[in-house]
């Protein structure tokens, strides 16, 4: 395990969990419930040293690595008022975990390429917004080179030894992601019949600790093909799995409902 120096005193760095959750969309932060939900889930893990990102909203291969310094932020999205717009979130860049990221993920044939000047998009900064309010915690957005289950899985794997060095991986998606069945306005207990029975499964395969399940999940799944016409937004959920596969007995829903009829089933691993 490696160590930070926290006020000039070497302390051991708390191994972390890998966690996927949902990331809703800009208005998120106006929502009765969901933002103290995942307040709630921030307060009660250990602080991470830093938070590495993979977002259903940055697909690029090779896997590229965005800023390492503060930046503006990628506003990813077209339709809503202009206070989204004005949304600001300047975590510290963190170079040194790009660094490490690129140890563990370049190889011949395989490389790590740079995109210095990519902000965080909503899928990164609108949830980090309502857990670590501050921006006070260094975050790397790294992109999604892949819609692969097994690509993404094998991805996440590489990356599990950063939890030993107090880094929070966060894979950010939609446990369903269907716009053309998104409901706005709907109560939090509302969403339709795919919406519902794509969760339920997925809450099954989850106190089952079926891996295979998920990463079978376009056949496993009832509707799956409706609840992801796309798959991306699913797709995150394959780091953190890769990520925390040594601790996947341990794995458990931390938020479940809906919201706008989609499900916002959120998951930690460790």
């Amino acid at each position: 395990m490696r160590a930070v120096n926290v006020s000039d005193v070497e302390v051991p760095a708390v191994k972390m969990p890998a966690v996927y959750l949902g990331h809703g969309a800009p208005p998120l932060a106006d929502d009765d419930l969901w933002p103290g939900q995942l307040a709630g889930w921030s307060a009660d893990l250990p602080r991470p040293t830093s938070v590495l990102t993979v977002s259903a909203h940055w697909e690029d291969a090779p896997v590229t690595l965005g800023a390492t310094r503060t930046v503006p932020l990628v506003y990813d999205f077209g339709g809503f008022p202009p206070k989204y717009y004005q949304v600001t979130y300047p975590a510290p860049g963190a170079p040194e975990l790009a660094e490490r990221v690129r140890g563990l993920l370049a190889a011949p044939g395989r490389p790590v390429h740079d995109a210095p000047e990519r902000g965080l998009d909503h899928g990164a900064y609108v949830p980090l917004k309502e857990m670590y309010p501050d921006a006070d915690v260094p975050v790397l957005q790294m992109s999604m080179p892949s819609l692969d289950p097994q690509e993404l899985f094998a991805l996440g794997r590489r990356l599990a030894p950063l939890r030993d060095e107090g880094v929070l991986i966060v894979g950010s998606g939609f446990f369903t992601h269907n716009l053309r069945g998104l409901m706005w306005g709907a109560g939090p207990d509302e969403a339709p019949g795919w919406s519902r029975e794509f969760d339920a499964w997925g809450s099954e395969a989850l106190a089952a600790h079926d891996l295979d399940a998920f990463l079978d999940f376009q056949h496993a799944a009832p509707g799956a093909r409706v609840a992801h016409p796309r798959t991306e937004h699913f797709a995150p959920l394959f780091v953190t799995l890769g990520a925390g596969e040594a601790d996947f007995g341990t794995a458990r829903t931390t938020i479940d409902g809906f919201w706008g009829g989609l499900a916002k089933r959120s998951v930690q691993i460790g």
